[in-house]
Protein backbone atom coordinates (compact mmCIF):
# COMPACT_ATOMS: atom_id res chain seq x y z
CA UNK A 1 0.00 0.00 0.00
CA UNK A 2 2.90 2.85 1.10
CA UNK A 3 4.49 1.73 -2.56
CA UNK A 4 0.67 2.43 -4.36
CA UNK A 5 0.19 5.65 -3.08
CA UNK A 6 4.18 6.69 -2.78
CA UNK A 7 4.10 5.99 -6.94
CA UNK A 8 0.78 7.17 -7.46
CA UNK A 9 1.34 10.81 -5.85
CA UNK A 10 4.60 11.09 -7.62
CA UNK A 11 3.28 9.99 -11.27
CA UNK A 12 -0.08 10.93 -11.48
CA UNK A 13 -0.34 14.45 -13.25
CA UNK A 14 -2.86 15.94 -10.75
CA UNK A 15 -2.72 18.63 -8.17
CA UNK A 16 -5.23 18.87 -5.36
CA UNK A 17 -7.01 22.59 -5.83
CA UNK A 18 -5.95 25.36 -3.53
CA UNK A 19 -7.75 24.71 -0.23
CA UNK A 20 -6.96 27.23 2.61
CA UNK A 21 -9.87 26.92 4.90
CA UNK A 22 -11.07 24.06 6.69
CA UNK A 23 -14.72 23.83 5.57
CA UNK A 24 -13.09 24.09 1.90
CA UNK A 25 -10.90 20.86 2.92
CA UNK A 26 -13.95 19.07 4.44
CA UNK A 27 -16.29 19.29 1.30
CA UNK A 28 -13.33 18.29 -0.65
CA UNK A 29 -12.90 15.64 1.25
CA UNK A 30 -16.84 14.95 1.14
CA UNK A 31 -17.08 14.87 -2.78
CA UNK A 32 -13.71 12.31 -2.91
CA UNK A 33 -15.68 10.15 -0.22
CA UNK A 34 -18.80 10.13 -2.58
CA UNK A 35 -16.53 8.59 -5.28
CA UNK A 36 -15.83 5.52 -2.26
CA UNK A 37 -18.82 4.77 -2.44
CA UNK A 38 -19.25 3.42 -5.81
CA UNK A 39 -17.88 -0.52 -4.45
CA UNK A 40 -20.82 -0.27 -1.82
CA UNK A 41 -23.69 1.06 -4.10
CA UNK A 42 -22.51 -1.74 -6.85
CA UNK A 43 -22.76 -4.58 -3.76
CA UNK A 44 -26.09 -3.54 -2.83
CA UNK A 45 -27.38 -3.78 -6.40
CA UNK A 46 -25.30 -7.29 -7.05
CA UNK A 47 -26.74 -8.18 -3.46
CA UNK A 48 -30.38 -7.32 -4.93
CA UNK A 49 -29.97 -9.20 -7.44
CA UNK A 50 -28.33 -12.20 -6.53
CA UNK A 51 -31.38 -12.45 -3.37
CA UNK A 52 -34.05 -11.90 -6.35
CA UNK A 53 -32.79 -14.77 -8.43
CA UNK A 54 -31.87 -17.54 -5.24
CA UNK A 55 -33.93 -20.10 -5.42
CA UNK A 56 -34.89 -19.56 -2.00
CA UNK A 57 -39.03 -19.98 -1.20
CA UNK A 58 -38.95 -18.23 2.36
CA UNK A 59 -37.36 -14.61 1.95
CA UNK A 60 -36.50 -14.54 5.47
CA UNK A 61 -35.00 -18.47 5.94
CA UNK A 62 -31.43 -19.65 5.04
CA UNK A 63 -29.67 -17.74 3.10
CA UNK A 64 -27.22 -19.33 -0.05
CA UNK A 65 -23.91 -19.19 0.02
CA UNK A 66 -24.20 -16.48 -2.83
CA UNK A 67 -26.25 -14.26 -1.45
CA UNK A 68 -25.00 -14.61 1.91
CA UNK A 69 -21.21 -13.22 0.18
CA UNK A 70 -22.70 -10.24 -0.91
CA UNK A 71 -24.49 -9.21 2.46
CA UNK A 72 -21.64 -9.55 3.99
CA UNK A 73 -19.32 -7.82 1.54
CA UNK A 74 -22.00 -4.79 2.00
CA UNK A 75 -22.28 -4.78 5.64
CA UNK A 76 -18.67 -4.34 6.09
CA UNK A 77 -17.72 -2.33 3.70
CA UNK A 78 -20.65 0.10 5.31
CA UNK A 79 -18.82 -0.33 8.45
CA UNK A 80 -15.26 0.44 7.07
CA UNK A 81 -16.44 3.34 4.88
CA UNK A 82 -17.72 5.10 8.16
CA UNK A 83 -14.50 4.88 9.66
CA UNK A 84 -12.50 5.74 6.62
CA UNK A 85 -14.65 8.95 6.18
CA UNK A 86 -14.27 9.89 9.50
CA UNK A 87 -10.48 9.33 9.27
CA UNK A 88 -10.13 11.22 6.72
CA UNK A 89 -12.19 14.29 7.51
CA UNK A 90 -10.00 14.36 10.03
CA UNK A 91 -6.73 13.82 8.01
CA UNK A 92 -7.59 16.63 5.82
CA UNK A 93 -7.61 18.91 8.20
CA UNK A 94 -4.29 17.90 9.46
CA UNK A 95 -2.29 17.91 6.18
CA UNK A 96 -0.54 20.79 4.71
CA UNK A 97 -1.31 21.84 1.02
CA UNK A 98 1.00 20.10 -0.62
CA UNK A 99 0.25 16.69 0.64
CA UNK A 100 -3.77 17.14 0.04
CA UNK A 101 -3.17 15.13 -3.19
CA UNK A 102 -3.34 12.16 -0.60
CA UNK A 103 -7.16 12.80 -0.37
CA UNK A 104 -8.15 11.47 -3.74
CA UNK A 105 -5.28 8.73 -3.93
CA UNK A 106 -6.38 7.40 -0.46
CA UNK A 107 -9.99 7.47 -1.87
CA UNK A 108 -9.38 5.42 -4.92
CA UNK A 109 -7.30 2.82 -2.81
CA UNK A 110 -10.38 2.46 -0.67
CA UNK A 111 -12.46 1.60 -3.84
CA UNK A 112 -9.81 -0.76 -5.46
CA UNK A 113 -9.03 -2.78 -2.21
CA UNK A 114 -12.96 -3.24 -1.49
CA UNK A 115 -13.48 -4.33 -5.11
CA UNK A 116 -10.14 -6.97 -4.45
CA UNK A 117 -11.74 -8.08 -1.09
CA UNK A 118 -14.96 -8.55 -2.58
CA UNK A 119 -13.74 -10.88 -5.54
CA UNK A 120 -11.26 -12.61 -3.75
CA UNK A 121 -13.80 -13.32 -0.97
CA UNK A 122 -16.05 -14.72 -3.54
CA UNK A 123 -13.12 -16.72 -4.50
CA UNK A 124 -12.93 -18.76 -0.72
CA UNK A 125 -12.47 -16.99 2.76
CA UNK A 126 -8.87 -17.98 3.06
CA UNK A 127 -8.13 -15.63 0.19
CA UNK A 128 -9.72 -12.10 1.18
CA UNK A 129 -7.01 -11.33 3.41
CA UNK A 130 -5.19 -9.41 0.99
CA UNK A 131 -8.28 -7.06 -0.08
CA UNK A 132 -9.21 -6.59 3.59
CA UNK A 133 -5.70 -5.40 4.62
CA UNK A 134 -5.18 -2.95 1.41
CA UNK A 135 -8.31 -1.62 3.14
CA UNK A 136 -7.60 -2.03 7.04
CA UNK A 137 -3.76 -1.02 7.08
CA UNK A 138 -4.35 2.56 5.64
CA UNK A 139 -7.14 2.93 7.63
CA UNK A 140 -4.68 2.22 10.56
CA UNK A 141 -2.15 4.34 9.33
CA UNK A 142 -4.21 7.99 8.68
CA UNK A 143 -5.72 6.69 12.32
CA UNK A 144 -2.09 6.67 13.54
CA UNK A 145 -1.37 10.08 11.90
CA UNK A 146 -4.74 11.71 13.24
CA UNK A 147 -3.91 11.23 16.50
CA UNK A 148 -0.43 12.56 16.14
CA UNK A 149 -1.68 15.37 14.73
CA UNK A 150 -4.04 15.91 17.72
CA UNK A 151 -1.83 15.12 20.45
CA UNK A 152 1.75 16.40 19.00
CA UNK A 153 1.64 18.63 16.04
CA UNK A 154 -1.36 20.62 17.66
CA UNK A 155 -2.33 19.90 21.35
CA UNK A 156 -3.11 23.43 22.05
CA UNK A 157 -6.16 23.01 18.96
CA UNK A 158 -7.43 19.50 20.37
CA UNK A 159 -11.12 21.29 21.69
CA UNK A 160 -11.17 23.78 19.75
Amino acid sequence: CPCLIYGAYIFLPFDAPLLPTVSARLVYTLRCAAFATFPIMLGMIISGISRLCSSALEPFGELHREVEIHRTYVSQSINLFILYFFNMAVLATYLPQELLKLIPLLTGLFAISRLIFWMSYAIGRSFRAFGFSMTFLPLLAMLLWNLYGMFVLEPENLLS
